[in-house]
C-alpha cells in the first residue's frame, strides 16, 4: 500500500515535469496538445439610435425673420422671435444690438449645443438693419 501512496503522487509529479520541458524529449509519435486560452471579452460597441423621424427637428433650414431683438436670459445672447442669433461675423454682430429692428436671414439648426437656455439656433448668414 505505501507503494501506491507514492507512487501516485510521483507519477503526477513526473506528468508535469514532462510537461513543463516542453518538447525536448522523445515525444515524436505523442500528440501534442493544443494550448488552452480563455478569449477575450467581447467588448459591446455603442449602437447609434435613431429618433424616429417624426420627432426629429428639421435641420438647415433658410430662414428669413424681421423683428426686433430681444435680449436672452443670459449675457450676450440674443433672440429674434423664437430664435437665438448665432451670429460670427463681427460686422454683422456689431450691427445685432437688443431693440434694433432687423430683417436676418440663416441656418436653422435646432440640435446645436448653447449656453443660452432659450431659443431655436439660428446661424445667421445675413443681417440688415430697418
Amino acid at each position: 500500500m505505501n507503494i501506491r501512496r507514492i507512487s501516485l503522487p510521483l507519477l503526477v509529479a513526473l506528468a508535469l515535469a514532462g510537461c513543463a520541458n516542453g518538447s525536448t524529449g522523445d515525444s515524436a509519435g505523442a500528440p501534442s496538445a493544443p494550448a488552452v486560452t480563455s478569449p477575450a471579452p467581447a467588448i459591446p460597441s455603442p449602437e447609434p439610435t435613431e429618433e424616429p423621424s417624426a420627432t426629429k427637428p428639421p435641420s438647415g433650414g433658410t430662414k428669413t425673420l424681421t423683428g426686433t431683438i430681444t435680449a436672452g436670459v443670459e449675457p450676450n445672447c440674443l433672440l429674434l422671435e423664437d430664435h437665438l442669433l448665432i451670429i460670427s461675423d463681427a460686422k454683422l454682430k456689431a450691427a445685432a444690438k437688443t431693440g434694433a429692428t432687423v430683417t436676418v436671414t440663416g441656418r436653422v439648426e435646432p440640435g446645436m449645443m448653447t449656453t443660452c437656455q432659450q431659443g431655436t439656433p439660428l446661424v445667421v448668414t445675413a443681417l440688415r438693419a430697418n
